[in-house]
C-alpha cells in the first residue's frame, strides 16, 4: 500500500470537542455580532442566547455549557446580575467557566469579578473577536483582561504614579454610593445622614476617585456590578445605556 493510500488505525484518530457556549446580553443586536464573531472559531460552538438571567439559568440547566459569556449590568430577571449572577452561577454551575463582557475598566471591580469568579474579563469597547478569544483563555483556567481593560488599568496606575489597586472606600463612602446607586439624589442623602449636600458630594467625588472612575454613569455601574445597589430602592439607568460612551453595538448607534 503506497503512502498516499495508507490510512490511520481507527485507535489513532482522535477527535477534539468544540467548547460549549452559551452567551447571554440584554441588546440583541450585540447578540447577533457575538454570534457573528463566534462564527470564527472553529473550535467554539455557541449553544445558546439570552437577554437576562433568568432565561441563562434556564438555558444553562438545558445545555451542557463549558463556558459562559455574560454581561455584567444585565437589569430583569429571577437571578439579578453583575457580583450576584456569577455568584449564583458559581454555587450551582460549579464546572462551568465564566467570562465577563464589560464597560467597567477600574482595578477595584475587576478584582471584585476574578475573586467571584470569573475567569476573563472583556471590554465591550474592544473587537468582538476577543471573546472568542477570552473563551479560550477560560477553558485553559487562565486569568485574562482584553486589551481596551488593560489600557485602563495602565491609565489610572500611571495617574497613582504607578500604584497598583486601588484604595479602600470609607464606610460612610460605601453608603453614599449604594444610596445614589440605588435612586437617592445628593439631597436625599444628606437629609438622610444629617449632612450637607456639600459633604455628601465630597463622599461621592472621593469614591470616583478611589475607584477610578470617571463619573455618575460608571459609579452606578459598578455599585450595581458590586451588589451595593439597594434593591428595594428606585434604580437609576446607567447614562452610557442611554447613548452615552464611545463604545457601540454592532449595526447600530446605540452604545452598549
Amino acid at each position: 500500500m503506497s503512502e498516499s493510500t495508507a490510512t490511520l488505525p481507527t485507535h489513532a484518530v482522535q477527535t477534539v470537542r468544540a467548547t460549549r457556549v452559551v452567551v447571554a446580553d440584554d441588546h440583541p443586536l450585540f447578540l447577533l455580532g457575538v454570534r457573528h464573531a463566534l462564527d470564527a472559531f472553529g473550535d467554539i460552538d455557541l449553544l445558546g442566547q439570552a437577554r437576562q438571567s433568568t432565561e441563562l439559568v434556564d438555558t444553562l440547566r438545558r445545555v451542557p455549557a463549558d463556558v459562559v459569556v455574560t454581561d455584567l449590568s444585565m437589569p430583569g430577571g429571577r437571578y439579578g446580575d453583575g457580583l450576584v449572577l456569577i455568584g449564583y452561577l458559581r454555587r450551582h454551575f460549579p464546572d462551568l467557566r465564566i467570562v465577563v463582557l464589560t464597560m467597567l475598566g477600574n482595578a477595584a471591580l475587576l478584582r471584585r469579578l476574578f475573586d467571584a469568579g470569573a475567569v476573563t474579563v472583556v471590554g465591550k469597547c474592544d473587537d468582538l473577536s476577543h471573546i472568542g478569544l477570552a473563551v479560550r483563555h477560560a477553558m485553559r483556567g487562565v486569568r485574562h483582561i482584553s486589551p481596551s481593560l488593560r489600557a485602563a488599568l495602565d491609565r489610572a496606575a500611571a495617574g497613582r504614579g504607578g500604584m497598583p489597586g486601588a484604595p479602600a472606600l470609607s464606610s460612610r463612602e460605601i453608603e453614599v454610593v449604594r444610596l445614589f446607586a440605588s435612586g437617592l439624589s445628593v439631597s436625599e442623602i444628606g437629609a438622610r445622614f444629617n449632612r450637607s449636600i456639600k459633604t455628601i458630594s465630597s463622599h461621592k467625588m472621593s469614591a470616583l476617585r478611589k475607584l477610578g472612575l470617571t463619573g455618575d454613569a460608571e459609579l452606578i455601574e459598578y455599585a450595581r456590578a458590586s451588589g451595593l445597589a439597594h434593591p428595594g430602592l428606585a434604580r437609576r439607568e446607567p447614562a452610557h445605556r442611554r447613548g452615552r460612551g464611545g463604545c457601540h453595538l454592532p449595526g447600530s448607534g446605540r452604545a452598549a
